[in-house]
């Protein structure tokens, strides 16, 4: 083992260096030097045990997606809006069935045209960032929009490893099994994210004192092999668990430090999947499927530029911008393998295929630069042959499209309510209803079995009903109660009799929710008839919604989990790397929260706010101060403002703009007479006309009125005695001091 690890460690870096040298993809050279080490290629050493390789090949691709979910955020998919959710769903689904259509075209399985289709669905993060480094495009608008797609794609990718696992288990499933295994993906996806949110960021917090690097890296870990563990125990992959676990991470305030801990544990087991990627690639099928290789890529690059371009098309980009996002997205790279590994290690797919695709992501990682230039070319060729009157409606549409959401837009003030309050209690019902499923299905399958090897049956029936009730209270109380005092539902019981009804109707049905939970807890522990059920449950829900103490736990609850989810941008804020939330209010009333920084060689620094008069002569306010990691809110007018202070100040844009005129040009001119600054030592022997004969050190004024400084007095001995401060300068005292020339001259007058 040891030998292998030392053969594909020694080969992998001196590849990885060349395709450094080259400014090709490190991928690439992983994979190139997985060939090299393969039994494959006789003329040098190749790996004995291939097994070891495959089992640190399978960690590599954990720690890969736990690293990739540290980078995910729900809330930036959120904030993303519609534009880059459409572009990724029809490139993913077009692709997959270009992909699935291309494996029946070349006669081969049904599974394994179906995992072709997940392949080539997945463009390269990895590789497209590069190429937009490389060619100098990163900071380019079409750029950033690729780059959301590509997030997106990921969570999909996550998905589709799911359930092409469960297509794999299950030969062929139906649409219902098809159904049943998205509703459990997100049912596990939300439960684990929500209850991870409760619980890691309250754990990381009590433990920050004690987080050195060392027990960060181990934590993380650890961390991560629990929930690949919990994800492998319900049925999915370690890999979805890894990410789950990542994607909760990164809402913490130790997601930074986690993922610079957690780099190089990623990159070195990284670099042991690629090369074992790269080791499954034989000449031999090569050769014999060079035709399917070829058709395939053509697929892909013809594919993307089609469907990559008609996706962001749809989302609403101009042809010229959607040509340019569709031409970049032509390759497939670090999913492709995942996904083929997948298949490899279910042994659904042939051997063939694996093989194939690395060869197929080779080459277009190679070509993906030429199609990224390549895409003005095409415009202009569209824009050559096309009706001109067409090319105008193309590029236009998207300003047409946001005119027609204006429009939509200004649809009543009652649909909208409507609208905003029932998606809000959807989504609240939704998450506390999965709550409600895994309480009760823990507390009904160990808790009843424990309480039962303690006590009698009944005892420990009711001990169990009591106790998943209490458990359950604060998420009852708030499916039913939650949204019914909110703007929306006060607005609109405000508009029309009307909408009381059905108002009270949704209140009626999510009260139904709970007391259907309540139902079938209760006649799974005890024989009671249906009506003494039904008045129990009745009974339960109103003593949930009058308990005072029932709502502060499920409101302390909710505040928690938001400040947990909140827990990075509040981090954020407070170090200043990200403006507070109140920003985005202030700009509706004509005013901006704005940052500006004290140079270090200004006239105020030293000065306190009150001698600076900031609200008087500029008009705005310092509502904090950043200073070496430390944030001070609402500074009052004796806080003194030092050199590279971050003030917050708040003001129009115009007041700003003056202030920060007036920070910078106060300062201290530049001094350019360095050789008159320069710092002596020299010895002045008091004289009859010397300034300092008869006074002593503490009434000379050496340091006012000369700018030197006393070291110490000759006095016969070998060092310099340090002289009192009430010493009196006598007639030929030797006197050693500290000053420029010119202070020196200036005594000797």
């Amino acid at each position: 083992m040891i030998q292998d690890l030392a053969l594909i460690l020694i080969v992998a870096a001196i590849v990885t260096l060349i395709f450094k040298r080259l400014k090709q993809p490190l991928v690439l050279g992983y994979i190139v030097a997985g060939f090299l080490v393969s039994p494959h290629m006789p003329y040098i050493f190749s790996v004995v045990e291939k097994e070891n390789i495959h089992e640190w090949a399978d960690i590599g691709v954990m720690f890969l997606l736990f690293s990739l979910g540290l980078d995910f955020s729900f809330k930036k998919i959120v904030k993303m809006g519609a534009a880059p959710i459409i572009a990724a769903i029809t490139i993913v689904t077009c692709m997959m069935m270009l992909g699935y259509s291309v494996g029946n075209l070349c006669s081969w399985s049904h599974i394994d045209s179906i995992f072709l289709g997940g392949m080539l669905a997945m463009s390269s993060t990895t590789i497209i960032y590069k190429a937009f480094d490389d060619l100098e495009l990163r900071q380019q608008r079409f750029a950033s929009l690729v780059m959301s797609v590509l997030i997106l794609e990921d969570i999909l990718a996550i998905v589709m490893m799911v359930m092409l696992a469960a297509i794999a288990s299950g030969g062929n499933p139906d649409s219902s099994e098809m159904i049943y295994s998205v509703l459990k993906i997100a049912f596990f996806l939300i439960l684990w994210f929500v209850v991870g949110i409760f619980a890691i960021p309250l754990f990381l917090k009590k433990v920050r004192t004690l987080m050195a690097t060392e027990t960060l890296l181990i934590v993380s870990l650890g961390l991560c092999c629990l929930m690949a563990v919990v994800s492998t125990q319900a049925g999915f992959s370690s890999a979805f668990g890894a990410f789950v676990m990542g994607s909760i991470l990164a809402e913490t305030i130790e997601a930074e430090k986690i993922e610079k801990v957690i780099e190089p544990v990623k990159n070195l087991f990284g670099a042991i999947f690629f090369v074992s990627v790269g080791m499954l690639v034989d000449p031999n099928v090569l050769t014999e499927y060079a035709l399917p290789i070829i058709i395939i890529v053509l697929t892909i690059l013809v594919g993307q530029a089609i469907f990559g371009t008609l996706g962001f098309f749809l989302s609403g980009q101009t042809l010229q911008t959607a040509i340019r996002c569709g031409f970049s997205m032509a390759q497939i790279g670090e999913f492709a393998f995942i996904i083929a590994s997948l298949g490899m290690s279910m042994g659904v797919i042939a051997d063939f295929l694996y093989p194939v695709v690395v060869t197929v992501s080779v080459i277009t990682t190679f070509l993906t630069p030429y199609m990224i230039r390549s895409a003005q070319p095409a415009y202009r060729f569209l824009e050559r042959y096309l009706p001109n009157y067409l090319i105008v409606h193309l590029n236009n549409l998207m300003t047409r499209n946001h005119e027609t959401k204006v429009q939509e837009e200004t649809e009543t003030k009652q649909r909208t309510l409507w609208r905003r309050l029932l998606k809000a209690m959807a989504f609240n019902t939704i998450v506390y209803t999965i709550l409600v499923s895994a309480v009760t299905y823990l507390m009904l399958t160990f808790f009843l079995l424990f309480s039962r090897s303690i006590l009698p049956h009944w005892w420990a029936n009711g001990v169990t009903g009591v106790l998943t009730v209490v458990f359950l209270s604060p998420f009852m109380r708030a499916i039913v109660m939650k949204k019914n005092h909110s703007e929306e539902w006060q607005q609109l019981w405000a508009l029309s009799p009307i909408n009381r009804l059905p108002l009270i109707s949704t209140v009626v049905a999510r009260a139904a929710i709970c007391l259907a939970f309540l139902f079938y807890i209760t006649n799974y522990l005890a024989r009671f008839a249906d009506a003494i059920v039904l008045c129990i449950g009745i009974i339960v829900i109103t003593v949930m919604i009058l308990s005072r103490t029932i709502k502060q736990r499920s409101i302390k609850l909710e505040r928690m989990f938001k400040n947990n989810l909140r827990s990075r941008d509040i981090m954020a804020q407070v170090k200043g790397s990200q403006m507070p939330e109140y920003a985005n209010h202030l700009i509706e009333r004509d005013l901006n929260l704005a940052e500006v920084v004290v140079p270090e060689n200004s006239l105020w620094a030293g000065k306190t706010l009150a001698e600076l008069q900031l609200g008087q002569n500029f008009g705005i306010h310092v509502s904090s101060i950043l200073r070496n990691g430390r944030r001070m809110n609402i500074p009052y007018g004796k806080e003194q403002i030092f050199s590279n202070d971050r003030l917050q100040v708040i003001g129009t844009d115009e007041q700003i703009t003056h202030l920060n005129k007036m920070l910078l040009s106060a300062i201290y001119p530049v001094d350019t007479d360095y050789e008159e600054k320069e710092m002596i030592l020299r010895q002045i022997i008091v004289s009859r006309n010397s300034p300092l004969l008869g006074k002593a050190l503490r009434n000379s004024r050496l340091r006012e009125d000369f700018s030197l400084l006393v070291v110490g007095i000759e006095q016969g001995q070998p060092n310099l005695t340090t002289i009192d401060p009430d010493y009196i300068f006598q007639f030929g005292d030797a006197i050693w001091m500290v000053g420029e020339r010119s202070s020196f001259d200036k005594i000797d007058k």
